[in-house]
This record gives C-alpha cells, structure tokens and sequence, in this order.
C-alpha cells in the first residue's frame, strides 16, 4: 500500500491501473478511521481491482465555530487499519494541494443541499460537494463508496454526480452501529462517559418514530415527544428529528414510499447525527 500526497502523483498510480484495464474504487474520508470507514473500504474491495482510500479534514465544510482544529487526526493509526483491509493506495494531500489561494469555484447543490443541515450548517454542503467533486475529478474512479450515515451528504452527493455527468458510480455503505445502537462516528471520542451513556438515545428514538410510522401513527406527534425525550435524556440542543423521502428529502407524513427519519442532536459541544431507512410493507 502507498501513500502519495499530490495530485500528480495521485493521477500517475490510478493512470497507469486503468490503462492496465484494471477497475478501482474510491473511498473518501477524513480519517479518523473507525469500523463504520473499515466497512466501505471491504465493499470497495469486493467491488473492484484496485482501491484508493482518501484521508483529508476538509476546511471548507467547518465554519469558524466548529471543531476543525479538534477533528481526530491520526495517519498511522489510519495506515494500519487501511492496510489490513485490502486499501492500494491512500492520498493523503495537504489543504495547499488542494485549494490555491486563487481558487474561486465552488459547488452548490441547490434545495437538497439547503435544507435540515444545510439549514443549522449552511456552508457544510458546499464544502463537501466542491471537494468531492475534485476528488472524483482528481481520480476518476469507476466507483465511490459513501456511508448511510451521513445520509443527506450521500443524497447531495448523488444529486451533484447526476447533474454534472460524472462518470462514477455512487455505491451506499450501511451504518455500522456499536452494540448498544450509536452509530460509529470520528467524533464519538469527542463523548465523555456520561454522554457516552446518553448518546444512544438518539438511534432509539428514530427507531421509536419508525414503529409510529409502520403502525400508521401519527407521525409528526411521534418526532415531537421524541424531541422532548432525548432533551430530558440529557441533551442539551436538538437540531431536528424528521421524517422525509429518502430520495428528495421532502417532509412525509405517512409511510407510503421509501422514507428516512433523521436527527441532529447536541451533548454540550458534540453534534450527533443519525437516520434510520423505512420501507411501507
């Protein structure tokens, strides 16, 4: 496994494998590599000969307030772990190597892109569809793996992919949950042991409004209590508990197609998100 830090480099390796004849995925990340990242660079494996991890904390989804500085960072602990799961290559670039000081284009994927975090975190998504964006143009792989858990950013994603006519493919990765239900997350190590103990909550409370919604309750007084009881759980903010198209993302008040429920909630300065997918029976 190699790892090479400039773009020039990066194209030299994925060049040579595709006039090889050979197929290769791509794996986007910004370490802090965990079960959950492990899980999409197997699929990568299973899906293609050659597979490209990237780890980069992108500055341009943070904005001045949030934790940036503090993201986990930890490159050989992410070497290891890549290693003993089959990744070929990682690109690991600095925010130079990425971003000139004259760089002024940036990716914005309207409405999908605005609404739930786009709304609390309105430059997040830009961010994220404008590196992505270079990445796949950086590599041109034939697919790239995102996970569920981050669900709104694997929609942005794929909307940003089909309007633009990128040539890959967007595979989804399911949530890997620890035993007790919170989704895996970089930030999870953020938590202390008394949030630690409350973050489950959340994943329950989405399961809670899913049964509501397979039983044809009343969905909306469902997102409700649920928000009331993460709050006395020990939340200090909820953001949003909702219940969408898992397509558009728009609000749904019966299970009558492919539905999401999704959350944001906040233990004192860590921002917990997670969602859970429904299918009518």
């Amino acid at each position: 496994m190699k790892i090479v830090r400039t773009i020039s480099d990066l194209r030299k390796i994925t060049n040579a494998w595709r006039q090889s004849g050979a197929s290769f995925s791509l794996v986007p990340t910004m370490g802090g590599l965990h079960e959950g990242h492990l899980s999409l660079v197997r699929a990568a494996v299973s899906r293609a000969d050659k597979v490209v991890v990237t780890i980069f904390v992108n500055p341009t989804q943070f904005a001045p307030n949030e934790d940036f500085a503090e993201y986990p960072r930890d490159e050989d602990a992410d070497s290891n772990l890549l290693l003993g799961v089959g990744a070929d290559l990682i690109f690991a670039p600095t925010v130079e190597e990425m971003y000139s000081e004259e760089q002024r284009t940036k990716v914005l994927v309207e409405g999908l892109g605005e609404i739930l975090e786009g709304e609390f975190r309105p430059h997040f998504f830009c961010g994220v569809a404008t590196v992505v964006s270079k990445l796949l143009v950086q590599a041109m792989p034939d697919i790239a793996i995102f996970g569920e858990k981050d669900y709104q950013q694997l929609c942005v994603i794929r909307a940003m992919v089909r309007d633009l006519n990128f040539p890959t493919k967007i595979i989804a990765g399911e949530t890997v949950r620890e035993p007790d239900g919170l989704a895996m997350s970089s930030r999870n190590i953020l938590l202390n042991e008394v949030q630690r103990a409350i973050a489950p909550s959340l994943s329950l409370s989405l399961r809670e409004i899913g049964e509501v919604a397979r039983g044809c309750g009343d969905i909306a007084e469902a997102c409700h209590k649920e928000s009331k009881k993460l709050t006395l759980a020990g939340f200090s903010c909820i953001d949003y508990i909702t219940f969408r198209d898992a397509e558009t993302l728009e609000p749904m008040k019966i299970l009558d197609r492919p539905a999401r429920v999704l959350g944001a909630a906040w233990l004192e300065k860590v921002r917990l998100i997670d969602n859970i997918g429904l299918i009518p029976e």
